[in-house]
């Protein structure tokens, strides 16, 4: 029986798998451990089960040297250094698969969202501005026939591509090679379903949003590092877009006050992407299951490594 910590209490019964097998600490806390408090209760473990919020870098794995599995709670795993847990022979795990129709189902729900101008329709009621029935007030865009461009061709990617089938519209999508500028001029709506890489980081600069439409929307569930914010707010400001959705932002939460929360045409949702009980429950077994498999000298059903 090993020693595991679990940096937050998950959903679902899979951490009860884990406590049969292991002894296991679960971080009581709402926020996630800070640096110091990760290091003090991880030193002696032997395995960890991690969120995207904690860094497992080299620094910590050198000073765990019972460490042996690390599984991450998450599709990514930019939170990890996977060369310093592959020199010291530490399998590390991610949960892909059961998050993809469940982030492409946010990813059109922004979409749409963001082209109706609903959060300004539901604040108009909610303020007392809903006079009557106006001809001219919170006019959008349509989303049925219109063009799609992803960047991005992975399992995400491609769930969002069968969802804009339905509406019709004509899909245009490129790899992270692929010629990101010709889509950007055509797109109506362009989404972001790349990981965040130094190839990949502000993808989406300022550059990159004057090649965009005065009428596109840009909708992230990916990373935040891959837009630059920035830039972002400008074009908001200065109408080179029409509209932005995030659900992710860097850093994560964005601090109260944060200029881009005070851009115009912008929707941003608190990194809700897997949020339904099925695909965070199912996460949380993926990521168990991994755990279980490292610790017993077994390759991870999920390794990144």
């Amino acid at each position: 029986m090993g020693h595991c910590l679990v940096t937050r209490r998950l959903p679902g019964p899979a951490l009860g798998r884990l406590a049969s097998a292991h002894d296991v600490e679960v971080w009581p806390e709402r926020l996630p451990p800070t640096p110091a408090e990760l290091l003090g209760h991880a030193k002696n473990a032997e395995g960890l089960l991690t969120l995207l919020t904690d860094q497992v870098d080299a620094a910590l794995i050198d000073a765990c040297p019972r460490l042996r599995a690390v599984s991450n709670y998450a599709v990514g795993v930019d939170n990890i250094d996977l060369d310093a847990a592959t020199r010291r022979g530490i399998p590390a795990g991610n949960t892909p698969d059961v998050l993809t129709e469940t982030t492409a189902d946010l990813t059109f729900t922004l979409m749409l969202a963001a082209a109706r101008k609903l959060s300004e329709a539901i604040r108009a009621v909610g303020e007392g501005d809903w006079l009557t029935w106006e001809p001219a007030k919170y006019l959008g865009a349509d989303v049925h026939g219109g063009t799609l461009g992803i960047i991005g061709r992975g399992r995400i990617g491609r769930a969002v591509a069968r969802r804009a089938a339905g509406f019709e519209m004509r899909v245009l999508s490129v790899g992270r090679e692929g010629d990101v500028g010709a889509m950007l001029r055509e797109a109506d709506f362009v989404s972001l379903h790349v990981p965040l890489t130094p190839e990949t980081a502000k993808l989406i600069d300022a550059n990159a949003l004057k090649k965009m439409r005065p009428t596109a929307i840009l909708i992230n569930t990916a990373r935040g590092g891959i837009v630059d914010q920035a830039a972002l707010k400008e074009a908001l400001e200065q109408g080179t877009i029409a509209g932005a959705a995030l659900d992710v932002t860097d850093p994560e939460p964005l601090p109260q006050g944060d200029p881009l929360l005070e851009a115009p045409n912008l929707i941003v949702t608190p990194h809700i992407g897997s949020a339904t009980h099925t695909a965070r429950e199912q996460m949380a077994e993926l990521a168990v299951d991994n755990l279980l498999a490292g610790l017993e000298g077994r390759p991870m059903p999920h390794q990144a490594n």
